[in-house]
């Protein structure tokens, strides 16, 4: 229960990985703000928290939208009595051509998955400075954050990106004992990859599965990634045994791209 007493935000934390996150920081004691576009997905989830013995609360937010960020910073802070980490896990996949990307398509996944990750290191930062205190920020980035991936091409640089703003921000904040790190899973069971597999099939013609099991046959360990195992490492980062750990973006793939 190294989370006692803590209060901690997840975007995209309705479903997928960011359910895995939650449900973990509330079982190392944190109260838990949900943070998501669907609302009868947050209210399972919170459900889910308050059975472990923990407070939750829902806020419904595009996190491309800098202010409805805000609002849900204040709004956790608000509700549960404080604000101590910040996890950015809510982002998009894209799988598309590098020659087929229409401009609308690049400005809405970099809206989400880099503007909706400046937005929430920003705020966060914003209150833990106004509350005159340490805190915890933690962005989801990937195994193409570090390696590129043709269809994924444009996918991955947005998770590059969150590499440099995890950097950056780092730096920025140090002074304020604020610690910004990023976690990089690979292939996950979610719906996100099922998505995934599916557009694959529809551009290179693969049976549906194929594209999944093709990467999850390169995983060391021999299966694809849950949440539970993104969330045990998210959970380290928000504990009290990283806090000398600060601007880096470990991979916990199963053993796919290495470093």
């Amino acid at each position: 229960m190294s989370l006692q007493g803590k209060v901690a935000l997840v975007t995209g934390s309705g479903q997928g990985i960011g359910r895995g996150i939650a449900l973990r920081l509330a079982k190392d004691g944190a109260d838990i703000a949900i943070v998501d576009l669907n609302e009868d997905k947050m209210r399972k989830v919170a459900h889910e928290i308050e059975a472990l013995g923990r407070k939750a609360t829902i806020f419904k937010a595009d996190i491309s939208d800098q202010k409805q960020v805000y609002a849900a910073i204040d709004h956790a802070e608000q509700v549960l009595g404080g604000f101590d980490i910040m996890v950015n896990n809510a982002g998009i996949a894209q799988v598309q051509a590098l020659a087929d990307v229409t401009p609308e398509e690049l400005d809405r996944i970099q809206k989400i998955n880099v503007g909706g990750t400046l937005w929430g290191i920003q705020a966060a930062a914003k209150k833990f400075i106004a509350r005159k205190q340490k805190g915890k920020i933690i962005n989801a980035s990937s195994i193409a954050g570090h390696n590129g991936f043709g269809l994924l091409g444009v996918y991955s640089s947005t998770k590059f990106a969150v590499r440099a703003l995890t950097q950056a921000a780092a730096q920025e904040y140090a002074s304020a004992g604020i610690t910004v790190n990023a976690y990089c899973p690979g292939v996950v069971g979610t719906d996100m990859w099922t998505d995934i597999d599916k557009r694959f099939s529809e551009i290179t013609g693969a049976a549906i599965g194929e594209t999944y099991d093709k990467y999850v046959g390169g995983i060391a360990l021999g299966r694809a990634e849950t949440p539970d195992d993104v969330a045990g490492f998210v959970s380290y980062l928000a504990g009290p045994d990283a806090d000398y750990m600060t601007g880096q973006a470990p991979l916990i793939d199963g053993g796919m791209v290495y470093r």
